[in-house]
C-alpha cells in the first residue's frame, strides 16, 4: 500500500513538473491578460464540468474572498453555481448550452473566460469559449491530452499533455490555479502587506 501511495505521489509531481515547463511563459501570459482585464474593470468567469466545476468554484471563491491577502475583492464568476439557470437550459434547450448562455448574459468584451477541461471536448466548454469570443472576451483553456478544441478555439491554452489520467490533470490544474490566485492577487495589490489568516 504505502509503494502504492508513493507512486500515486511521484505521478502527480512528475505531471506537474512537465505541466510547468511546458506551460510556464503561458501562464505567464494568462495572468498578464487576467490583470489587464481586471485593471481595466473587466471580470473572470470560469466555468468547468465535476471536478472542473469544483475548480471554477474554488477559484471564484479565492478572488472574491481573498487568497493570502486582506483585500479589495476581485470580480470572478464561476457559471457553475446557479442550479436554476443550468437545469433551466439543460433542460429548455440542451445541457451544452449551460454555460454559453451566461457568457451571453453577463460576459462583456474586456472579460476574461477561463474554460476548464481534462478533455477539451466538452461540448458546453466549446461553446463557452465560442460564446466569449462572439462577445469580445478573452479566453484561456485549462486542459489535458491533447487540448482538444477547448484548446484550439481559445487565445491561450493551458495544456496537461502529459498525461491521459482524470485525476493527475485535475491535480496540475488546482496547482495552476493556485498560482494564478496567488500571483494575480500579489499584481492587483502590490502595495499591500501579505496577511496570513490566524
Amino acid at each position: 500500500m504505502e509503494s502504492r501511495i508513493k507512486k500515486i505521489f511521484a505521478e502527480s509531481c512528475e505531471v506537474k513538473q512537465a505541466f510547468l515547463e511546458a506551460n510556464l511563459s503561458g501562464l505567464n501570459g494568462a495572468i498578464e491578460m487576467t490583470v489587464e482585464a481586471l485593471r481595466n474593470g473587466g471580470k473572470l468567469l470560469i466555468c468547468g464540468n465535476g471536478g472542473s466545476a469544483a475548480d471554477a468554484q474554488h477559484m471564484a471563491a479565492e478572488l472574491v474572498n481573498r487568497f493570502i491577502r486582506d483585500r479589495r475583492a476581485i470580480p470572478a464568476i464561476a457559471l457553475t453555481t446557479d442550479t436554476s439557470i443550468l437545469t433551466s437550459i439543460a433542460n429548455d434547450a440542451d445541457f451544452s448550452d449551460v454555460f454559453s448562455r451566461q457568457v451571453e448574459a453577463l460576459g462583456l468584451s474586456g472579460d476574461v473566460l477561463l474554460a476548464i477541461s481534462t478533455s477539451g471536448r466538452s461540448p458546453n466548454i466549446v461553446r463557452a469559449i465560442e460564446a466569449a469570443r462572439a462577445a469580445g472576451m478573452k479566453t484561456i483553456a485549462l486542459t489535458g491530452g491533447d487540448g482538444g478544441e477547448a484548446a484550439r478555439l481559445a487565445d491561450l491554452a493551458l495544456n496537461v499533455s502529459t498525461s491521459t489520467a482524470t485525476a493527475r490533470i485535475q491535480e496540475a490544474h488546482i496547482t495552476a490555479v493556485h498560482v494564478l490566485c496567488e500571483i494575480i492577487e500579489e499584481r492587483l495589490f502590490e502595495s499591500r502587506q501579505s496577511k496570513e489568516p490566524e
